[in-house]
């Protein structure tokens, strides 16, 4: 098989380590072929012309053999194969001085690619740049220390200041604020106090804190999204999945016509085979003219090269993209799907108020902190990161079960418990005549807890994200179509969405009934959507949308399989820079793609009607090859625009 891009796809980190000696030798190549064409052009010397031109050669083509043979061993034939056998077939018709420049353009670019794209993978390793490697483990009073990968859920650590979280922790004594920027991309300090989780590979800045571990070093948030982001740089995206293809039966087809084109200059048109008084009218010099020129190199590489680019770039901001067919998708989409917990709102919840109808106000935070401590719903997060402050111990569970949407229920004691939503409640027969007389809602979310002997309410209030509103005005300005999907109460979603600007609200529904709107919006896949999310709850939905966005690197293990865009920052109006970047790779990529074929019919086209110098043929290919690169680089530099950063700045504090 034929190859064409063989040279532009080694290892990002192979590249970084390579490009330097590339461009020793490119330079050499230069040297030497200028001293052979002026020992010929002054000194008329037929040895030293040559050996300076062997030099060159040797130079210049040094990196391309060495390729061309580890791929030759596979039986595999590349574009170095093709670029050696047409400086070798240059030096036998006595083109020395095209032969050498050649090898110089094309070993030149390789070494100015291998330094773009290795510009681009190192944006993304830099992220996790220094990973913890020990920790200090608190056991029966003692200090010791113990490599992380041996660490296991439930073990007391100690984080001092300076110091990286060695894994996710749940905080259970100090305060301090740990810099998330690493993992996030959140610039601020982020404020921890017990009962909050510290992030593996963030930075505890100032003060001791002292954790209990959630889970192994190797299923943390930072090795979640190392992962993701090694997929992402594996997945492809529809347009990439087309060059591969076109580049695949293309490059057989340039093997034949060309071969098909020595025989009709040669034959038909009466060129001289190898040797004329100006080698460019040759038959095999036309042939390697043509070879080069309808290479598909830039081709292949135009896809891939933005899409890298559109990756680095986002999750140097806090936006980690699964593939490339998101970052494509997402440029496409019409509409927009948004949870309110979590999403719209801070997911932030506070406790403001505990009614206990039956039972004591005692019993009652017991039974919901031994549930929720089992459950990853925002509202048990947010009882756990609550109970820090009660004089309640946590109760042993068995025959725990989830009801998703609904609510969980819980053998504690002898007794089964049910904690969830009022609707929940009213639909058990054991509950629905006590929870009868009392309202399904109180301006807040409201966590029922009902048992033998016990029933009871909790209400959190969630502060609306403040970059919400703005958020969804720019999409209304851009026509884009916005709704909310909600299994919360309808008065509770609707004094949401009226303060956020969302008229569109679906509320009350079951996950099961989310994936069905989801499928009706997307009208039979004629409409492009994206669902934004977060919890558990959320995760069928993300999957059923074209493009599922989840929010923050603390979302749900199932949000984030499920998601093809993380914003791993939790910040909502990174949505629109997630976008703006998709629009501008998406572009890209068509420039990419146009400049490529462009160059190539181009010149197939005037090679097939006149003689071509080689050195041009040359100087086009790995020019439009380059181009296509610093092209895809833009991607590192986009910025959220001006108009949304200004407005965000005025919001009150």
């Amino acid at each position: 098989m034929f190859k064409a891009c063989a040279c532009h796809t080694h290892d990002g980190h192979q590249k970084q380590e390579e490009w330097p000696l590339m461009a020793f030798l490119a330079s050499c190549c230069l040297v030497f072929g200028l001293l052979g064409w002026a020992s010929h052009a002054f000194f008329n010397n037929p040895v030293l012309t040559t050996f300076f031109y062997l030099l060159a050669y040797l130079t210049g083509g040094w990196d391309a053999t060495c390729h061309a043979f580890e791929n030759l061993k596979k039986y595999q034939l590349d574009i170095h194969f093709l670029m050696i056998a047409v400086a070798l077939g240059a030096a036998l018709i006595g083109a020395w001085k095209e032969g050498a420049l050649l090898l110089f353009l094309f070993s030149a670019s390789g070494a100015m690619e291998h330094f773009a794209m290795g510009r681009t993978k190192k944006a993304i390793s830099a992220l996790f740049h220094g990973m913890p490697k020990t920790a200090r483990v608190l056991q029966e009073g003692n200090e010791i220390s113990l490599p992380v990968d041996q660490l296991t859920s439930g073990m007391r650590v100690l984080v001092t200041s300076g110091e990286q979280i060695p894994a996710d922790l749940e905080i259970t004594k100090g305060e301090s604020a740990c810099d998330e920027s690493n993992l996030t991309g959140e610039s601020l300090p982020i404020t921890k106090t017990p009962g909050d989780t510290a992030l593996s590979g963030t930075i505890n800045l100032w003060g001791a804190l002292e954790g209990t571990v959630l889970r192994p070093a190797s299923e943390s948030s930072l090795q979640k999204i190392i992962r993701l982001i090694e997929q992402a740089q594996q997945l492809k995206a529809p347009s990439q999945r087309f060059t591969d293809r076109f580049g695949t039966s293309y490059t057989l087809l340039v093997l034949a016509v060309c071969t098909l084109m020595f025989f009709v200059w040669w034959l038909l048109l009466k060129y001289p085979p190898f040797f004329s008084t100006h080698h460019t009218e040759s038959a095999f010099y036309r042939t390697m003219t043509l070879l080069v020129v309808a290479s598909p190199c830039a081709l292949v590489i135009s896809v891939p090269s933005a899409i890298l680019s559109a990756i680095a770039s986002g999750a140097r901001r806090g936006i980690l993209y699964r593939g490339g067919s998101a970052i494509e998708t997402l440029a496409k989409v019409s509409v927009v799907a948004l949870d309110k917990t979590g999403t719209l709102t801070s997911g932030n919840l506070t406790l403001s108020q505990i009614d206990c109808f039956e039972g004591n106000e005692h019993q009652l935070q017991s039974i919901a902190l031994s549930l929720a401590r089992l459950s990853e719903h925002p509202l048990s997060r947010a009882i756990r990161r609550t109970a820090a402050t009660w004089d309640s111990p946590s109760l042993n569970v068995e025959h725990f079960k989830t009801m998703v949407g609904l609510g969980v229920e819980g053998v504690i004691e002898g007794n089964l418990y049910t904690m969830g939503s009022f609707k929940l409640l009213h639909e058990l027969k054991p509950f629905q005549e006590r929870v009868a007389p009392y309202k399904p809602t109180c301006g807040g979310a409201v966590v029922w807890v009902a048992g033998d002997g016990l029933l009871g309410r909790m209400i959190f209030t969630d502060d609306i994200r403040k970059e919400a509103a703005i958020m969804l005005e720019h999409l209304h300005r851009e026509g884009i179509r916005t709704i909310m999907l909600t299994g919360d109460h309808a008065d509770a979603a609707w004094a949401t969405g009226s303060k956020v600007g969302i008229k569109e609200i679906m509320s009350e529904l079951s996950p099961a009934e989310k994936v069905k709107a989801i499928e009706k919006l997307k009208q039979g896949n004629q409409v492009r959507i994206a669902m934004i999310g977060d919890g558990v709850n959320d995760a069928p939905c993300l999957a059923a949308a074209d493009v599922g966005i989840a929010m923050g690197a603390r979302g749900s293990d199932a949000a984030l399989e499920q998601a093809e865009i993380v914003l791993m920052n939790d910040r909502l109006e990174n949505f629109l820079l997630a976008r703006i970047l998709s629009q501008h790779a998406r572009t890209i990529i068509y420039q990419n793609i146009t400049v490529a074929l462009g160059t190539v019919i181009t010149m197939v086209t005037a090679a097939f009607l006149i003689p071509i110098p080689l050195t041009l043929g040359v100087a086009v290919h790995e020019g439009s090859t380059l181009l296509v690169v610093l092209n895809s680089l833009r991607l590192l530099a986009i910025k959220l625009p001006k108009r949304i950063r200004l407005k965000k700045q005025s919001l009150p504090k």
